[in-house]
């Protein structure tokens, strides 16, 4: 278990996410991410319906029972749609018990810290998508992106991934990768073909 507090590190991504998401122009949302089943507003869709779950199980609640994705919002209406459930979700993990406190998540139940610890890995991964789909417009906090790493290669030490693992198998990063690219590369990702 990771004995650091991730809830500082998930403040952190969380505003880094939510300066992204202040990026987005509404021409943009039809273009493509590393995530080939999703466009931008799929993945802005998913980005906010994640941290709503995200936010139910914090607050002691089913969030499997909470869609993951979001719709229905606005062109405009993302960074205000992300600061609703942003605020939601720091409140709901701010108690020290919250961390001990064994929670449900996909991966099974963990204690609060761990499943912590695991969304600021989806999000930092999910704000790195995003950024390449929107051509790297703001510089990503590297310190965020060797947490999720360090984490992403803890929970998921091989390679090799199955159907039931919500990431593929890892690729080889490109030369001299960011920490941000080796945690793509690890989550089966790859940048976007800019030719």
């Amino acid at each position: 278990m990771n004995a650091i507090d991730p809830r500082p590190v998930y403040t952190r991504a969380t505003e880094q996410a939510a300066a992204l998401i202040g990026t987005v122009r509404p021409d943009q949302l039809d273009g493509p991410t590393p995530c080939a089943e999703f466009d931008v507003r799929a993945l802005l869709g998913h980005i906010v319906g994640g941290t709503r779950r995200h936010a139910v199980i914090g607050e002691g609640g089913d969030g499997l029972a909470v869609p993951a994705f979001t719709d229905g919002v606005k062109d405009d209406g993302w960074p205000a749609a992300y600061e609703e459930v942003r605020s939601r979700i720091l409140r709901a993990w701010a108690g020290d018990d919250r961390m001990e406190a064994p929670v449900r998540v996909p991966w099974g139940e963990v204690p609060g810290r761990a499943a912590l610890s695991g969304f600021v890995m989806e999000l930092v991964t999910h704000t790195w998508d995003l950024s390449e789909a929107l051509g790297h417009p703001l510089e990503l906090d590297q310190e965020l992106a060797e947490f999720a790493l360090s984490n992403a290669r803890r929970v998921l030490p091989t390679p090799e991934r199955d159907e039931r693992t919500p990431f593929a198998a890892a690729r080889p990063a490109p030369a001299g990768a960011d920490r941000y690219g080796q945690l793509a590369a690890w989550l089966g990702r790859e940048p976007l073909s800019r030719a």
